[in-house]
């Protein structure tokens, strides 16, 4: 393959603004990312540890390989809401006895580790990594069940409110555990604590369960429920302790007799899965990018507007920075090719403007073709979306942007989407985005997601304002409408943001642009625990 050449001068001053900008933002997403790590702060964890208890991460360290990484998802999910950043709960993807793992745990240190709104999506997308993945579940338990604590303005019919209303949806958990175990994907929990009322489950519904001596309690209903629904006086041990469902219920399968047992009691657990994988194994002779990763740091603007070359993002997260590009002088907004990620072969697509006709059809073949030769796909988001007019719509844009979007919808191999600036409207749909199931998605500090630029909101709203005013034969006013179009563009521009994004879930993280390569390549090597198989069937499209 022929090797990308880099006209990225990184002592210009637009790729000094870029890196300081960059570094700007980076700054305050490893802040954040630090709070997440405080859980419930200080106080709480030092409570924690005089119960001798470890923190989630703590017990997570533990069990994984010794030097091996962890590829947490969603770290900032809870920003600017009524819970802590990190919504109290942990999920990511680790190496346990050489095997590749979801691992997921509730922090006691913020609130009990109740469910709330945030981590039970949280908690439902472990589950969905591990069955798309095939990757056996880990779970460590600690929950008070539902969080009833109220809003921040500490009103308790909010909270009822709200867990009613993600009730129904945070109980399919329960099923997706169980289904796991159809799939024949181990699940495996660690109870380190009060496991309550829906948080019972989790253990109730794994295939192999560790209770932690004096320590571990499993009950549907704890000891205040239990008196108020049919008188009883219970004590935890007798109800639900570690002793108790070990030796008269039979939930639990092993007893520990501290959180180190506990933990090393997991890693036997996953030594004796005999677990292999279905996918392709890496070539083991590539080479590192010939161009410095740092140079990520110095290409985007935060004004979206300016544009970039994508082939520089590709020349330095490819093997050799080695890349072969498909159809390069048709549909050249669209940039296609082969190329190799730590020796894993990919076809990358990536956005060098809107999407034409022409860009659009060369992707719906490109996709066609790594099915048919079972090759992931790469996509690296830059996108406004497609092209709109007179003279594009009848020359079949949305006939032809049709296609690409039936070639992502019906494509079966593992798709990894990269969102490194703009992903507006359809655009997003085209370059897999998360409504589309990419197995991953990830986003830069530079990212904006959104149905359309926030000046083209605003733009609109107005038009179609002053169109129904003049259809009802009244005054329009400027006045009031400069005023809520600046509004509109203000909120939808603050929207966009990756922040807003990603502290949603709307995706599996925020990245430095320079681990680029290394979290692709840990996501590869997730999606190979399952087989890697395109198809060639697609649905009827428009020729």
């Amino acid at each position: 393959m022929p090797i990308l050449d880099s006209r990225l001068d990184v002592r210009s001053d637009d790729a000094q603004r870029n890196r300081a900008d960059m570094l700007e933002m980076l700054e305050v997403m490893e802040a954040l990312q630090a709070e997440a790590a405080q859980g419930g702060g200080e106080e709480a964890i030092e409570r924690l540890r005089a119960r001798g208890k470890m923190p989630i991460r703590e017990r997570i360290s533990h069990v994984l390989d010794r030097d091996s990484p962890f590829l947490e998802i969603s770290p900032l999910a809870g920003w600017r809401s009524n819970v802590p950043v990190g919504s109290g709960f942990v999920v990511g993807i680790g190496v346990i006895e050489g095997v590749e793992c979801v691992i997921l745990g509730h922090d006691p240190s913020v609130r009990a580790g109740a469910f709330n709104a945030f981590n039970s999506k949280k908690l439902m997308r472990g589950l969905e990594l591990s069955r798309l993945n095939r990757m056996p579940y880990v779970q460590f338990v600690e929950s008070a069940g539902g969080d009833l604590s109220g809003d921040a303005s500490g009103d308790p019919e909010a909270a009822i409110r709200r867990e009613v209303g993600h009730f129904a949806e945070s109980g399919r958990l329960f099923y997706e555990i169980s289904e796991l175990s159809k799939m024949r994907i181990p699940t495996i929990s660690v109870v380190f604590g009060s496991s309550t009322a829906g948080g019972a489950y989790q253990p109730g519904m794994s295939d192999y369960n560790i209770l932690i001596k004096n320590q571990s309690q499993v009950f549907l209903g704890g000891p205040p429920l239990v008196k108020m629904a049919t008188g009883e006086d219970a004590d935890v041990e007798s109800l639900g302790g570690a002793d108790m469902h070990t030796t008269i219920s039979g939930l639990g399968d092993y007893l520990a007799q501290d959180e180190m047992d506990g933990i090393r009691m997991c890693r036997e657990v996953v030594r004796h899965l005999n677990w292999r994988k279905l996918g392709p194994e890496p070539r083991d002779d590539f080479d590192p990018p010939a161009h410095d990763p740092e140079g990520l740091l110095d290409l985007v603007s935060k004004d979206l507007k300016q544009p970039f070359d994508i082939r520089e993002v590709i020349a330095r997260i490819v093997d050799g920075s080695d890349f072969e590009d498909f159809k390069p002088l048709y549909g050249p907004t669209l940039v296609c090719g082969w190329a190799t990620l730590h020796g894993y072969p990919v076809g990358i697509l990536g956005n060098n403007g809107a999407l034409f006709s022409e860009s659009a059809e060369k992707a719906a073949q490109f996709i066609q073709l790594c099915n048919q030769i079972d090759t992931p796909l790469i996509f690296l988001h830059n996108i406004t979306g497609y092209i709109v007019g007179t003279d594009f719509e009848q020359g079949g844009i949305t006939k032809n942007g049709s296609k690409m979007i039936n070639a992502v919808s019906n494509s079966t191999v593992p798709h990894i989407s990269v969102i490194v600036g703009a992903s507006y409207g359809a655009g997003n749909y085209g370059m897999s985005g998360r409504a589309f199931g990419p197995r991953f998605t990830f986003i830069w500090p530079t990212a904006k997601i959104a149905v359309m630029g926030p000046r083209q909101m605003a733009g609109v709203m107005s038009i179609v304002g002053r169109a129904s005013a003049q259809r009802r034969g009244v005054e329009f006013d400027e006045a009031a409408d400069a005023e809520r179009a600046a509004s509109v563009e203000f909120w939808a521009e603050e929207r966009s943001k990756g922040l807003y994004a990603t502290a949603r879930i709307s995706d599996d993280g925020m990245i430095d642009p320079r681990d680029t390569r290394m979290v692709i390549a840990m996501a590869l090597s997730a999606c190979a625990n399952n087989e890697v198989k395109g198809t060639k069937e697609f649905g009827t499209w428009r020729m």
